[in-house]
């Protein structure tokens, strides 16, 4: 066979690009690095709107949360803990075991 069959062209071309892309990524780390002196505490870049938005609503539910807490804390006897729950409850009632008497 005079050529390379197109399932070898492949490969090398994905290679050709995975290597170039490490070389792009390498050349940034560098540059980010040089850029970030120990007297420079400004940052570079932002927040973006997700990122700060993000950011907001679990300071928001880290509030309300605490908020649940407090309330229940308050007007129950019982034990509650903060929790992430599948059904969005903010705190979840603890039970504690009990032994059974013998």
């Amino acid at each position: 066979m005079a050529g390379n069959p197109p399932a070898q062209a492949f490969p090398s071309k994905a290679r050709v690009a995975i290597l170039a892309e490490l070389e792009k990524e390498r050349r940034r780390l560098i540059q980010n690095q040089s850029m970030n002196t120990p007297g420079a505490s400004i940052p570079l870049s932002r927040p973006s709107p997700k990122e700060f938005r993000d950011s907001a609503e679990q300071q928001h539910i880290a509030a309300q949360q605490k908020a649940a807490l407090q309330h229940a804390h308050a007007h129950s006897s019982g034990f509650f803990i903060t929790q992430d729950s599948s059904f969005g409850n903010l705190i979840l009632p603890v039970l504690p075991r009990l032994e059974p008497e013998s």
